[in-house]
């Protein structure tokens, strides 16, 4: 057990250290680079050097569990875990996303004069990109699967910036 500790040990704690800045940068909506993904991918490496670590110290961990503020403070946390997952909250809706919708929603006409665009225009870029509009009134969703696309691969050719000659 002893290399296991060896090694455990600083496992759990080198991805503290990252899991908490990176968690705290991302409490503060500062989520540049790769913060996210390492954020989300490291907790795995914190569970298993957590686990690891728990397994070498058995004994002492088991310990634990004959003190009252040792046991308040793992029930406080497998309380707020069991809440966090089970209590049933009102989510508020995500303001893009609902966007998203209502535009894939809309005719190719529609999402032509956000664009500022002809729809004739469109479709010719559309066309260049090989995707098939059999008319304008075609909404984004239908474009997108008549042609096997996803709607934001519509949107993004629709809304790709002209490059500056």
């Amino acid at each position: 057990m002893s290399s296991l500790k060896s090694w455990a040990t600083p496992l759990a704690t080198g991805t503290f250290i990252i899991l908490a800045v990176t968690g705290t940068l991302m409490f503060f909506k500062i989520e540049t680079g790769f913060i996210g993904p390492v954020h989300e991918w490291l907790s795995w490496a914190l569970i298993a050097g957590v686990a690891l670590h728990i397994a070498a110290n058995w004994k002492s961990f088991t310990g634990y569990f004959s003190r009252k503020p040792a046991l308040s403070i793992i029930g406080t946390g497998l309380l707020i875990t069991l809440i966090s997952i089970f209590a049933p909250v009102e989510k508020e809706s995500n303001p893009r996303m609902n966007i998203i919708k209502a535009v894939e929603s809309s005719s190719l006409e529609a999402v032509a004069g956000v664009a500022g665009e002809k729809s004739e225009t469109i479709i010719t870029k559309l066309s260049g990109k090989g995707i098939t509009v059999e008319t304008p009134s075609m909404t984004i969703k239908e474009i997108a699967a008549k042609n096997s696309k996803e709607e934001k691969d519509i949107l993004g050719i629709i809304f790709e910036q002209q490059k500056k000659q």
